[in-house]
């Protein structure tokens, strides 16, 4: 079932490139995993996929030492605090919810005595709604700025979720402003920044935020089934 749902879920990006005349190789999907065990995690690597992100970090350094597979790359998409950083610290691929100074400086005092730097992305907040974490967009610029001038932690783009929704193009405007800032930050030309990266959408709304101009997509629901809370 997880293979063919994965064969689907690219069908349906290649589709929706071709409509928006974009590249499908240009489309990241990143599998999450949250409160699927490792047995679901192999069917997914056995269909060729390496990317898979999760929530909680130390549900992820726990799957990481189960799987025991150095291929595989982990990606961290939940609200990291800085008591947590320490179980990833050492093979996180890509953390995509940088909001906060203090969590930055962590990441830097990590990298520093791991010699290691970290891809990051920095989560902004484009809805109304008080349960989602994220930079408000007014800050982005400030945020992406200081983090700039931090060796050990690298900015490669932008992350964020659309609204509680039912209706996929309800997200249209988050993700059309997470273009924008990425548009704004690209025009100030700031040394060792990269805005490759938007991470937008998921199972619901993958494909407005592929139009929106996504990278990286993160998808649980349509590729694991629904989840058993």
């Amino acid at each position: 079932m997880v293979a063919e749902n994965i064969k689907n879920i690219r069908k349906r990006i290649e589709e929706t490139c071709f409509r928006c005349g974009r590249r499908p190789d240009d489309v990241q999907i990143v599998a999450v995993t949250k409160t699927f065990d490792v047995e679901r995690i192999k069917e997914a690597l056995n269909a060729g996929h390496r990317d898979f992100g999760e929530n909680y970090a130390q549900e992820l350094a726990r799957k990481k030492e189960e799987l025991g597979d150095s291929s595989v790359r982990w990606h961290f998409i939940g609200h990291l605090q800085t008591n947590k950083v320490k179980y990833i610290a050492d093979f996180v691929h890509l953390i995509h919810t940088v909001d906060n100074e203090r969590v930055v400086g962590e990441l830097q005092k990590r990298g520093e005595k791991l010699n290691r730097s970290f891809d990051v992305l920095v989560e902004v907040h484009t809805t109304a709604e008080a349960t989602k974490s994220g930079v408000a967009p007014a800050h982005v610029l400030a945020l992406v700025k200081s983090i700039s001038k931090l060796p050990r932690v690298c900015v490669g783009g932008l992350m964020t979720m659309g609204p509680f929704s039912d209706d996929p193009n309800d997200s249209r405007p988050s993700f059309r402003q997470l273009a924008d800032l990425k548009k704004t930050i690209e025009h100030e030309g700031i040394e060792n920044v990269s805005m490759k990266h938007l991470s937008m959408g998921m199972s619901h709304d993958f494909e407005v935020g592929i139009e929106e101009g996504a990278t990286i997509v993160r998808i649980g629901t349509a590729i694991f089934g629904k989840r058993e809370l």
